[in-house]
């Protein structure tokens, strides 16, 4: 069964960190999410006053991010001593878990810094696990060359593109995520797989794009109904996106900025141990 459009939305214009400014396609706010995905900001600018001043160090609790990036460079650092070095076509995988505090700086002082960054949630078991990351360079993402002149780059999970089969490192977990990087030329069509029960969405960059009787625009996210597969076909300027699909967790959020949790108690404690400096710490440490 094929997914078609169930919503269209456009994404806003905002700022975070020290000021970054981008455009939040999921995630503005607590309707606009797609279990278990919380948010997913767009970020593309040659002006340094839209970047420079970064994402100073900030905690998180209770979700991953998932920070990808297509041109330019950012350094990762965090409490538990993980530097990462982000470049041209890499991603970061952080687990929060219980907490982390980390900082996400550019490293460089004018040209284009380009990506995305994505937040999915934990379920109730695993929100309190310990913190984790990894990089994963650009050269480690399988692709697949299309036909007509595009291609596939597989970030997370795993598909079967005809005889390919495209893993990406990072898969599997409670959300089993899938998130792949589609670039298609002028009239160009894609059939991909997506296991039914999943929810998901793409997100047009550049283009524009065509799902069976509907049209998406650039700078747009459309949620896609159930299915086993979605065909998306580019317009005649070809059309670049993000599809993503993953295992829904139907539990309830509580969200307080960069706390994601199931209850406001929780949230309450989290706020608490962040104050007294224990957000970080290990059970065997309090």
């Amino acid at each position: 069964m094929e997914r078609n459009i169930l919503h269209t939305l456009r994404a806003l214009d905002t700022s975070d960190g020290a000021g970054v400014r981008l455009k939040r396609a999921l995630g503005y706010n607590p309707m606009v999410r797609l279990d278990p995905f919380l948010m997913l900001d767009a970020f593309s600018s040659e002006n340094p006053d839209d970047y420079i001043a970064g994402f100073p160090a900030h905690p998180h609790r209770g979700f991953e991010t998932v920070t990808y990036l297509i041109e330019g460079h950012m350094r990762h650092r965090d409490h538990l001593g993980n530097e990462g070095d982000l470049k041209q076509g890499g991603v970061q995988w952080m687990t929060a878990g219980r907490g982390i505090i980390h900082e996400e700086m550019p490293q460089q002082e004018n040209g284009l810094l380009r990506g995305f960054q994505l937040w999915i949630n934990l379920p109730a078991a695993e929100k309190m696990k310990p913190a984790g990351y990894r990089d994963v360079a650009d050269s480690d993402m399988p692709r697949l060359d299309l036909t007509s002149g595009g291609q596939v780059k597989a970030i997370a999970g795993e598909v079967t593109l005809g005889n390919a089969v495209l893993s990406a490192p990072v898969k599997g977990g409670s959300t089993d995520p899938l998130y792949l990087d589609i670039v298609l030329r002028p009239g160009e069509a894609l059939t991909v797989p997506t296991p039914r029960g999943y929810n998901a969405f793409i997100y047009l960059f550049e283009g524009q794009l065509r799902i069976g009787d509907d049209s998406v625009q650039t700078d747009h996210l459309a949620t896609l109904g159930d299915g086993d597969s979605v065909t998306v076909q580019a317009g005649d300027a070809g059309a670049r996106l993000l599809l993503l699909a993953g295992k829904p967790i139907g539990e309830p959020i509580a969200q307080y900025g960069p706390f994601v949790m199931n209850t406001q108690d929780e949230i309450n404690q989290a706020l608490s141990d962040y104050r007294d400096g224990t957000l970080t710490a290990e059970p065997s440490q309090l």
